[in-house]
């Protein structure tokens, strides 16, 4: 197995869960801690990648430990928010109407 395997294997990965495979960006770079993946996905595909309470993530991250063990090298998986990503809307605790009708004006 190349040094590079785990690149590979998590492009194939990625690119199967995404709607947007042609924009699956992955940045390898080594340093003293290891291997550190950064993964770009088009914002639509957050989520997929992600998954319900990051279950997703987490998995992609342990498979790609296994897949570093092999190479005996630390892997780490940095997921890049999208530029523009969507961020939950905070609800206003009222409607307009129910704060009108608090102030009885």
């Amino acid at each position: 197995m190349n040094s590079n395997s785990d690149q590979q294997f998590l492009e194939f990965v990625v690119k199967a869960l995404v709607d947007n495979p042609n924009d699956v960006k992955i940045a390898r770079t080594v340093d003293e801690m290891g291997v550190l993946m950064t993964l770009e996905v088009n914002a639509a595909d957050m989520g997929k990648v992600i998954g319900r309470s990051g279950n997703t993530a987490k998995a992609i991250r342990t498979l790609l430990r296994v897949v570093g063990m092999k190479n005996n090298s630390r892997v780490n998986l940095k997921i890049n928010e999208p530029e523009g990503g969507v961020k939950p809307v905070e609800k206003a605790s009222k409607t307009v109407d129910e704060a009108m009708a608090d102030l009885k004006i």
